[in-house]
């Protein structure tokens, strides 16, 4: 929490579906996805050495929740709606004890499970139209279960949380209603609030003085007292909540939500505090200011945000609802950022504010898909989607479109540019790059692959340029008379999607469907060091100035920061 370091778990084959920490700390767990008719794997980890212990395989296509009993004997575990079954594992000896079908014929799908506070040998699911309070018989080597009775009441349980006692236990619903049920008779005693929560409540958290903390689907996080459950004290965050853990005695609870941010939220004050934020959508470019590491900026749909690199905090959102940004760059003399967006314009806003300078509007039919700008910043170089590429002349207060480049015939998918402001390079998805004289608007080389080209870079010398895409391979063409210089593997699996050079040009690094960075030795062709962090496609990547860092970017919104490796 105090400094922000992070520690990667690996071993999952696909995404992450669930994850639960035993109520001693010791042990974490995690479920996953996978495909149709296949067994999907829980992962038993210990949390103080980060080590795999075991994986549990039984359920098929996905997990759908994970639950320890309170004194780590057993974990419960539940498989999503084509496998449909409830296992108990043996902590001990790793091994199921038994399973049994989550819920009855007549009912609709089981999603979630939670343990006793105090038994091991009793445990709850819920989901569509189901409560049931199961048995462990661990002689019989059985689970049995009792169906709750909820008398008219139709319900779709969507959180539940069991009092310590064990007496009762709370289910929120996705009508917005809280649900209270006898663990001993299996009846609903009581439920409420009469003002049902807006988008249904997506998490429970039960305090030790017996109150209710409640998260819902439209973000709002209350407070609710008494058997009406009225709501006491508010407060919205951003997007809708997905989890509320305790901290200590609940004097602080932590709030995640499904626009990737966190807040700690201190009871007394009942006041909102974000500790981490993130992109909730695939993050399209990266890029770093002239001459600085400590600031980077990064765009995805809805917005651009500009981050403090030696503290990993965002400083700067700018926000434009419903629109992707597919790329960025800082203009050379840092009074603005100019960025490429779905709706073919060219919006351009000031660094420190975010407010908005200018539009380019109609700039491109298709969308702009790939932006640059020269180093005396009297320049715009931009790419569409229909394979435009387009030279914008920007005055103090005038843009004007200087020339229309058609050569491309699908969508352009990166600009790189020479120093000295007078020619440049765009690749394309139609398998050329195309090295135009921008100052007397004509063609100078063309680059033919078989493949669709996804980056282009030049090398700093600027005699030479390499070239990546869908077929995986690394290439090197010389700018004189585009004729290939060598040709590389650079990936065993999925296209290459970023490339990014060291300003000496010795080194290079890649990265793309893989999920890899690779560092390359620019002269010798080959992989120097591995980075494995991502679990989506990387997008882009970008080594900053001075050679401290490597930010690589992807399709999940992860940003990963690498430190840039020692050479000898």
């Amino acid at each position: 929490m105090a400094s922000k370091k992070q520690v990667f778990l690996h071993g999952h084959t696909n995404n992450v579906s669930c994850i639960v920490v035993s109520r001693s700390g010791t042990f974490v767990a995690s479920g996953q996805v996978t495909f149709m008719g296949f067994k999907a794997d829980i992962i038993l980890w210990n949390f103080w050495k980060k080590e795999l212990l075991a994986r549990l395989s039984l359920h098929k296509g996905k997990i759908e929740g994970l639950a320890f009993s309170p004194n780590d004997l057993y974990l419960v575990s539940l498989g999503g709606q084509d496998d449909g079954s409830v296992v108990v594992w043996n902590i001990l000896t790793r091994e199921a004890v038994c399973g049994s079908p989550a819920s009855a014929r007549s009912a609709g799908n089981t999603t979630i499970i939670e343990c006793s506070g105090r038994r091991d040998e009793m445990f709850v699911t819920a989901g569509n139209g189901t409560i049931r309070v199961w048995e462990l018989d661990l002689p019989n080597r059985k689970i049995r279960p009792t169906e709750c009775q909820t008398g008219q009441l139709r319900r779709v349980i969507t959180s539940l949380k069991i009092a310590d006692d064990d007496n009762y236990f709370y289910a929120g619903t996705s009508s917005g209603d809280i649900l209270k049920v006898n663990t001993n008779n299996k009846l609903m005693t009581e439920y409420g609030p009469k003002e049902k929560f807006s988008l249904g409540i997506t998490a429970l958290l039960l305090l030790k003085t017996g109150d209710l903390i409640v998260g819902t689907g439209e973000g709002i996080v209350a407070l609710c007292k008494g058997s009406n459950y009225k709501a006491m004290k508010r407060i919205q965050v951003q997007g809708g909540v997905t989890s509320l853990t305790c901290r200590g005695q609940g004097h602080q609870f932590f709030v995640g939500t499904n626009m990737c941010q966190m807040y700690r939220i201190n009871y007394t004050a009942f006041k909102e505090e974000l500790i981490a934020a993130c992109h909730n959508e695939a993050v399209h470019d990266i890029v770093f200011p002239v001459g600085t590491s400590d600031l980077f900026a990064t765009c995805s749909k809805n917005d651009i945000r500009v981050w403090h690199t030696p503290e990993n905090r965002e400083l700067l959102r700018i926000v434009i609802p419903n629109m992707t940004c597919y790329a960025i760059e800082f203009m050379k003399d840092g009074k603005s950022i100019i960025s490429a967006w779905n709706d073919g314009k060219i919006r351009a806003f000031m660094p420190e504010t975010g407010r908005l300078m200018y539009v380019i509007n109609n700039a491109h039919s298709l969308g702009v898909t790939a932006i640059a700008a020269t180093n005396d910043c009297k320049r715009i170089v931009s790419g569409g989607g229909e394979g435009q590429v387009r030279v914008w002349a920007i005055g103090e207060k005038t843009r004007k479109l200087e020339a229309v480049l058609k050569e491309h015939i699908s969508t352009v998918s990166c600009i790189k540019l020479k120093k000295n402001d007078q020619e440049c390079v765009t690749a394309s998805l139609d398998g050329t790059c195309i090295i135009w004289d921008i100052v007397r608007s004509i063609r100078k080389q063309m680059i033919l692959a078989n493949t669709l080209f996804k980056c282009v870079c030049y090398h700093p010398e600027e005699y030479q340029l390499i070239t990546s895409g869908t077929d995986r391979r690394i290439a090197y063409w010389e700018v004189f008379d585009g004729s290939a210089i060598r040709d590389l593997e650079g990936s065993l699996s999925g296209s290459i999607n970023g490339m990014d050079i060291t300003s000496d040009g010795a080194y290079f690094v890649t990265g793309g469907d893989d999920h890899l960075v690779k560092m390359w030795d620019y002269n010798e062709g080959t992989v120097t060091h591995v980075g494995v962090g991502h679990s989506g496609n990387i997008t882009r990547l970008k080594i900053c100035p001075g050679n401290k860092y490597i930010v690589s970017v992807s399709a999940d919104g992860a940003i990963l920061l690498w430190k840039y490796p020692d050479f000898p």
